[in-house]
């Protein structure tokens, strides 16, 4: 064949087009398991910061699974249904109807006492926010919480993902003195709430503390029915 014509340029660039996209193909085939299970890793990593358990990748599943003793997902009226925890993702919940969605429990068990840990998911200055944040036997008080975002500024709202400001919520509680959810309130430094626990916000992260603010009200409220109803648990 003519190596300058028309016909063969077409048919060499068809040929490396193929080539190149099954390369493409493979590869991403090779790699898909190991992200997964990467995601997976990371996933488990989170969910024990919330619990104040700070591990390497290599600890993650055992340790996982040795603090991890029971997991389960209740629909948008605090009922336990079938479901695998570790593979709902918020993200994808909040795209459906509010009855429709599904919620994960993870349960900790920590010298012999259980820590509820609930998913966190909003949204920040410049994309998604999203974390874990666990509570004490009585589904009120913070015992540990842990945030992660995707864009947020150096320096100023991507403060939200230090230990440091996790900390600041050991020990909150999300009820008031009546027993009604009313959640925890980030405020500007220096500030405070009326009638809810607070946390000072990011200082130059304010759209980031707020969307901190909104998420907790959102997510943590999404649980408010399996939280006031001592009896979900005893019934699974």
């Amino acid at each position: 064949m003519n190596r300058e014509s028309n016909t063969y340029t077409i048919i060499y660039a068809s040929v490396m087009v193929i080539v190149v996209a099954f390369l493409l193909a493979f590869t991403s085939q090779v790699l898909q398991k190991r992200q997964q299970q990467n995601e997976a890793v990371d996933k488990m990593r989170q969910i024990l910061r919330s619990i104040n358990v700070f591990i390497t990748n290599a600890q993650a599943e055992s340790e996982f699974n040795r603090l991890i003793t029971d997991s389960f997902v209740i629909d948008a009226n605090g009922n336990v249904i079938e479901g695998d925890a570790f593979e709902i993702e918020l993200a994808n919940e909040f795209r459906k109807p509010e009855t429709e969605r599904k919620f994960p429990i993870f349960i900790a068990t920590i010298n012999g006492e259980r820590k509820y840990i609930l998913a966190l998911r909003g949204t920040g200055l410049w994309g998604p926010i999203w974390g874990y944040i666990s509570l004490c036997e009585d589904r009120n008080t913070i015992y540990g919480a842990d945030f992660e975002h995707s864009g947020e500024t150096p320096g100023l709202g991507a403060e939200i993902n230090t230990p440091a400001f996790g900390r600041e919520f050991i020990g909150k509680r999300i009820n008031n003195e009546d027993g009604k959810f009313v959640s925890i309130a980030i405020v500007h430094p220096g500030r405070s709430a009326v009638g809810q626990d607070y946390v000072d916000g990011i200082s130059g992260g304010t759209i980031t503390s707020q969307g901190v603010h909104n998420m907790l009200l959102t997510s943590i409220g999404a649980y408010n029915n399996f939280l006031q109803n001592h009896e979900t648990f005893r019934e699974k």
